[in-house]
């Protein structure tokens, strides 16, 4: 997981010139709209994990750029070679989303331990608010594909839990 998040940074480093593209202000799909809620610019649905994880969003200081919001499964690794990011999930947010996107994704769906997902933000400016929207992006997501259900809810929740006690701390 950390080389994944290595990665994303240097590739956040190597883009971050670049300029905001005009197609995400009109992007319409689930995972744009999931976006803007994990930000609080639009309503997001009726879900006690929201709200709980809503409860924790601060404003976030770090400037915006282009990221590529969907890393974990998106970094090829070859021995002797650098790795290589590959299907542009592309957002304007603060560079390190990406990285909190990939922990939270290990953490709920890959069983990475949640006790490492706070170590794995070292260096990572506002880290525990990056966390909380990545987070929010992802259950929000869910929602909009009409799949989330109690099993969803089940795998999330002792997530949610880690990242709302590490926010509030």
């Amino acid at each position: 997981m950390s080389d994944v998040v290595r990665a994303g940074d240097a590739f956040h480093r190597a883009i971050a010139g670049l300029e905001r593209p005009t197609f995400i202000d009109t992007s319409d799909d689930p995972w744009a709209r999931a976006d803007r809620m994990a930000w609080d610019e639009v309503p997001f649905p009726a879900d006690p994990m929201l709200k709980r994880l809503a409860a924790e969003f601060r404003r976030v200081e770090s400037p915006s750029q282009l990221i590529h919001g969907d890393l974990l499964g998106n970094v090829l690794f070859a021995a002797g070679e650098p790795a290589t990011i590959i299907d542009w999930a592309p957002y304007w947010r603060p560079a390190g989303l990406g990285a909190a996107i990939a922990v939270v994704d290990a953490a709920c769906w890959h069983g990475a331990p949640i006790a490492s997902v706070p170590a794995l933000g070292h260096g990572v400016a506002e880290w525990g608010q990056l966390l909380v929207r990545a987070l929010t992006f992802r259950i929000a997501t869910l929602h909009l594909l009409n799949v989330w259900d109690s099993a969803l809810a089940e795998r999330h929740c002792p997530v949610v839990d880690a990242i709302v006690a590490s926010a509030a701390g």
